[in-house]
């Protein structure tokens, strides 16, 4: 099991995260696992995350994504209805019961996907906005790469099995931050616990929806080659953690571990806010400047995540080259803040001057020089 630091702007949020040796003690029988956090990107727990491996109904999450951002932009209405072709209505597997030969709204399309995992409601969706499932599929691969899934491939829009039908546990939590950063007003409907078709009740499979765990999302898997995984995304105060795990044995072991990790991450975990955006950190000293100080400032937000154990052993230090020489140009970086904590990678951010220093006149610079020579760099 690997845990590490990781630096991941988000969503106009400067957010480094600083991870200590303390995750290492937690093991996971999934065989493969990613628990981060939401807000800084900071990887809390992972194993094998960047393995491939069959997503099973996880990877309809990317089919859901064709549909939301189609109604974002306006070229897909809740409202509108697609035809089910004899192809979708014998799907096997999970299923929605759509009838063959009559329209249904993309709606009910959503929630067919979302909370019953319906395999024929996925194709239904497939054929009415790829012409097939086949070129569906290698829609959802395409745009897969350029929402940053660098190793997802895509052979059909359910996740039944196929052999180049696979994901990796980190692809899925970016995906998961994709749909909750993007589709805040469609994405309830990962939190809704059932859904009526065709007079048939199904709940939703993810166990953390019926827990105390802050849970809203966002979908379960299982095949027989995969075994039972999950995508969950689970809020508490300021805090959400996105969790993504595959591979367990049973349904019953998927909702243990999920609480488990996910009460883990809670628990030993917390964001620090150090500085906000434009927020002045530390002076620097200005060599043969019109001013003797420049005022340094972040760019924009630096939020930490770390254990609550080593918060205390955090360290954050001013570097640059001391007197920084005149001009200066406002909004140029001129320094660095580095932070440091036991057992984690060291975290640098620029610090950016926050005004213009003009060159003085020839005497004062005389005078400066003079003054450098007799008393060293302490002298201006």
């Amino acid at each position: 099991m690997l845990l590490k630091s990781v630096k991941h702007a988000i969503a106009g949020i400067f957010a480094l995260a600083m991870i200590s040796g303390v995750a290492s003690a937690l093991e996971t029988p999934a065989k493969q696992a990613i628990l981060l956090d939401y807000d800084t990107g900071a990887v809390l727990l992972e194993k094998d995350a960047d393995v491939l491996m069959p997503p099973a109904s996880m990877s309809k999450l990317m089919t859901v994504t064709m549909m939301l951002e189609r109604l974002k932009d306006g070229s897909l209405k809740m409202e509108d209805t697609f035809p089910v072709s004899e192809k979708a209505w014998r799907k096997g597997g999970s299923k929605m019961f759509v009838e063959v030969n009559k329209r249904v709204k993309v709606t009910d399309l959503l929630r067919g996907i979302i909370v019953q995992s319906g395999n024929d409601a996925c194709i239904v969706v497939a054929e009415a906005l790829g012409g097939s499932e086949e070129a569906f599929a290698q829609s959802m691969t395409d745009r897969a790469r350029e929402i940053g899934l660098t190793h997802s491939t895509f052979r059909n829009a359910t996740g039944w099995p196929h052999p180049e039908h696979l994901m990796t546990a980190r692809d899925l939590a970016t995906l998961a931050d994709y749909i909750i950063r993007n589709f805040p007003e469609y994405y309830g409907i990962f939190n809704e616990k059932s859904f009526t078709y065709s007079g048939i009740k199904q709940g939703n499979r993810n166990p953390l929806l019926y827990s105390n765990s802050g849970a809203d999302g966002l979908k379960t898997g299982h095949t027989e080659d995969s075994g039972y995984g999950l995508v969950a995304s689970a809020k508490r105060g300021d805090r959400r953690l996105i969790l993504v795990f595959n591979g367990l044995g049973s349904a019953k072991e998927r909702g243990r571990e999920a609480e488990r990790l996910m009460e883990w991450g809670f628990r030993e975990f917390d964001n620090y806010a150090l500085y906000k955006a434009g927020q002045e950190v530390a002076k620097a000293r200005v060599w043969l400047g019109a001013k003797d100080l420049v005022p340094l400032y972040i760019e924009k937000d630096l939020k930490v995540t770390m254990s609550r154990k080593d918060r205390r052993s955090m360290q954050v230090k001013l570097v640059y080259n001391e007197p920084i020489p005149a001009p200066i140009i406002k909004g140029s970086p001129v320094a660095r803040l580095v932070i440091t904590a036991p057992e984690m990678e060291t975290i640098e951010v620029p610090l950016l001057a926050s005004e213009n220093i003009e060159r003085p006149g020839v005497v004062k610079r005389v005078m400066a020089a003079i003054k450098y020579v007799i008393f060293g760099a302490t002298a201006n």
